[in-house]
C-alpha cells in the first residue's frame, strides 16, 4: 500500500491505476478482499469505509464455515447409532470444506509469486503448518501414542489443508492461462479417484480430488457472488437444503463415508474403478449446489460474528485439539448420554461456542507468532520498485 504525502511536501500524483494495486492482493482468507461483490440493488454510496477494509459478507461466510467444520468433527464420536446425526455429518461434510476451499481459491486468484506473495505464503501457511504438524503429534504421543510418527510430509489430522492450500495457490498462475481450468481440474480429480496407492505424501489424493474447487474459485468474479446473493438465488436454496437433507437421511445408512473424506480412491474403498469418476462429478455437483444454497443466506451486513471471520485460523488450527481428546481420552464410552438426543445437542453446542472462542481477536493476538508471523529476518528486503508492482 502507498501512503500520501504528509503536510505540504510536494509529490507527484500516483498514476490512476495504483490504487486499485493497492488493495490487489489478498493472500489468504484471512486477508483484506477486494472486488466486493455488491448485492443487487444496493450502490456503492455509504460502502467507501467498508470496501476499503475487509469485505463482512466474506468474514461472516468463514466464521459460519469454521463452525460447520468444528461441529462435523465433534459430531464424528458420537454420531454412530442415529441416523439422522450420521444424515446431518454427510450434508454437512459434502459442502463445508469445498466452500472453504472455493472462497480460499477466490482469494488466490491474484497470486503471481512476486516476492511479498511468496513471504506470505511461507509465514501464512507453511510456518503454522510446521508447528500444528508438530504440536499434533506431539499431543498425539502425550495422549497415549508414544509411537506416533513424526513425518512433515505426511499431514496428520486437519493440517492437510494447510499443506494443500500451499500446493493449490502455487499452481494459481497455472489455472489463469488455461482455457478451461475447471474442466481440466475436474479430469485430474476423477482421475485420482480411480488410481489407488496415491503417496500419502502431502496428502496427495485429497489435493487433487478437492482441486476442483480451488479452481473453481480462482475463475470467478464478484458478479457470481452478487448472483449467489440475489433473492431468487436465497428463495430456491430453501427447498434445496430441505430436499438434500432429505435425500441425505434416506442415503446415510447405504454410502460410505470415505466418499466424502476425498482421502481414498474407489479401489480402496471396496468399489469398481468407474464408480470413482462418477462420485467425484456427483459429490462435486452437489457441493457446489449446496455452496451456494449456503453462501447465499450468509448476512451481508456486519453481526457480532463478523470481526470472527479475521480469526478462523486460529479456530481451524486449535479446534482439532479438543475434539481429539473425545477420542484420546475416551469421553464417549465414559459418558455414553452423549450419543442420545440431549446428548447430541449438548456436543453441538459445546463445539460452536468452543470455535467462537477460538476465533476471538485474545487467540488471533496470542497466536500471530506462529499464524501471521513477520520473520522479516528471514528474508531479504524487497526494492520499492517491486512493492508497487
Amino acid at each position: 500500500m502507498f501512503h500520501a504525502p504528509q503536510g505540504n511536501q510536494r509529490a507527484p500524483l500516483p498514476p490512476a491505476r495504483e490504487a486499485p494495486q493497492a488493495r490487489e492482493e489478498p493472500e489468504a482468507p484471512e486477508a483484506r478482499t477486494v472486488d466486493r461483490p455488491v448485492r443487487t440493488g444496493e450502490t456503492g454510496a455509504g460502502t467507501g469505509a467498508q470496501s476499503a477494509g475487509r469485505d463482512p459478507w466474506f468474514d461472516n461466510a468463514k466464521y459460519l464455515a469454521i463452525v460447520l467444520v468444528a461441529v462435523a468433527h465433534a459430531w464424528e464420536p458420537v454420531m454412530e447409532g442415529s441416523r439422522a446425526t450420521r444424515a446431518l455429518y454427510m450434508l454437512v461434510y459434502t459442502f463445508h470444506m469445498p466452500a472453504f476451499i472455493l472462497i480460499s481459491g477466490y482469494f488466490s486468484r491474484t497470486f503471481t509469486a512476486k516476492p511479498h506473495q511468496m513471504r506470505r505464503l511461507v509465514t501464512g501457511i507453511a510456518v503454522p503448518y510446521l508447528v500444528f504438524e508438530t504440536a499434533y503429534t506431539l499431543f498425539r504421543r502425550w495422549a497415549g501414542d508414544p509411537a506416533q510418527v513424526f513425518s512433515l510430509t505426511d499431514p496428520f489430522y486437519l493440517t492437510w489443508f494447510l499443506i494443500a492450500l500451499f500446493v493449490w495457490r502455487l499452481t494459481a498462475p497455472l489455472w489463469r492461462t488455461l482455457r478451461h481450468p475447471l474442466t481440466v481440474a475436474l479430469v485430474i480429480a476423477c482421475l485420482a479417484s480411480l488410481t489407488p496407492d496415491i503417496s500419502d505424501d502431502l496428502d496427495l489424493q485429497r489435493i487433487l480430488q478437492f482441486l476442483p474447487f480451488f479452481v473453481l474459485g480462482v475463475t470467478l468474479k464478484p458478479e457470481h457472488f452478487a448472483l449467489v446473493r440475489s433473492r431468487p438465488v436465497r428463495l430456491a436454496a430453501l427447498p434445496l437444503a430441505a430436499g438434500a437433507l432429505v435425500f441425505a437421511y434416506w442415503v446415510a445408512p447405504r454410502v460410505r463415508m470415505g466418499w466424502f473424506y476425498r482421502s481414498t480412491s474407489a479401489p480402496e474403498l471396496g468399489y469398481a474403478w468407474w464408480t470413482g469418476p462418477l462420485m467425484t462429478l456427483g459429490l462435486f455437483a452437489c457441493a457446489l449446489l449446496l455452496t451456494v444454497a449456503f453462501l447465499a443466506w450468509v448476512p451481508g451486513r456486519r453481526t457480532w460474528f463478523t470481526v470472527l471471520g479475521a480469526g478462523t485460523i486460529c479456530g481451524y488450527l486449535l479446534h482439532g485439539f479438543l475434539t481429539k481428546s473425545l477420542d484420546y481420552f475416551a469421553v464417549v464410552p465414559a459418558h455414553p448420554w452423549l450419543t442420545e438426543p440431549a446428548g447430541l445437542v449438548a456436543t453441538t453446542l459445546a463445539a460452536a461456542a468452543a470455535v467462537t472462542l477460538l476465533c476471538t481477536p485474545p487467540v488471533r493476538r496470542v497466536l500471530r507468532c506462529v499464524t501471521e508471523p513477520e520473520m522479516q529476518w528471514a528474508f531479504r528486503k524487497e526494492p520499492d520498485r517491486l512493492r508497487k508492482g
